[in-house]
């Protein structure tokens, strides 16, 4: 099976590269840096190609050498949930890719979305809940998946939306929790400031999200929107105690320095069942 995968260089991208590789797939990679993809140990063991996903190319398929499936990652300004451009820029260029993708052959299309698709919803989050975006990345990754849905109801495609929760590990954001964490150890201080914690969350690491990502791409039996997430939460909070004492790190947390973000709610967490069918079934 030959799979591309968009944004191959990102965090999710490089662990779902050495996933599908572990998994005996061809895996075709692309992202806009090919020096940077040069650093990684997958380099030599993929078909690397270097593309802008806002070039014009007449076939995209025939350019990405025909791929089995697709699991696209790709997305500009991750780190700015109220950015526009989530909406005025990214929407119609990852719409267009991907239309022009299936119009030339592709078949089976695997996309991330994300859990701010639901907006400020409280509890245990299902699939079949009525998406209500807060932030413009949220509304903008759930307007591409209403396009696609209307795309795909003309074409007869395989399609996947993995709807992502919290993620962290190698590779994650400077700006992200646990990473201000350990530099704040690296520069030896004392006490770590961030919100009173008590915020419910659904965490994964990254090396056990993309072997969800690659377990539902790497079938077709479940379709559509599928929760990407441990199903269990736990608060912020704790999850810093954990990640410290992992660590060894000897530091004080500064509890309730910051107020809560504004937009997301207090608590909230992901209904895995349609994941544990898939892992079930693998």
């Amino acid at each position: 099976m030959k799979v591309l995968v968009t944004g191959a260089t990102g965090f999710i991208g490089n662990h779902l590269v050495k996933q599908l590789l572990k998994d005996a797939v061809e895996v075709i990679a692309t992202s806009r840096n090919i020096e940077k993809a040069r650093k990684y140990e997958w380099f030599p063991k993929v078909r690397y190609i270097q593309c802008d996903l806002k070039e014009e190319h007449e076939d995209y398929f025939y350019f990405f050498e025909r791929p089995d499936c697709m699991v696209h990652l790709a997305w500009e300004g991750l780190s700015d949930y109220k950015n526009l451009l989530h909406i005025e820029s990214n929407v119609p260029v990852h719409y267009n890719f991907i239309k022009n993708m299936v119009h030339h052959g592709l078949n089976h299309v695997v996309v991330t979305g994300t859990c701010f698709e639901y907006g400020m919803q409280l509890g245990q989050l299902s699939e079949d809940l009525e998406t209500k975006p807060f932030t413009r990345y949220g509304l903008g990754k759930d307007t591409l998946r209403k396009y696609l849905e209307q795309l795909f109801s003309i074409n007869s495609v395989t399609f996947q939306w993995i709807r992502l929760f919290y993620i962290y590990g190698d590779g994650q954001r400077e700006t992200s929790l646990l990473s201000q964490l350990d530099e704040a150890v690296r520069r030896e201080e004392k006490k770590f400031n961030m919100s009173g914690g008590e915020q419910l969350r659904d965490y994964l690491p990254v090396e056990k999200v993309a072997e969800y990502i690659g377990a539902i791409a790497l079938q077709e039996k479940i379709q559509g929107i599928i929760n990407c997430c441990s199903g269990t939460p736990i608060s912020i909070s704790k999850l810093v105690e954990m990640h410290v004492k992992k660590r060894g790190y000897s530091i004080e947390l500064n509890l309730g320095y910051y107020s809560y973000p504004d937009y997301e709610p207090m608590a909230f967490w992901g209904d895995n069942s349609k994941l544990q069918s898939i892992l079930c079934e693998k």
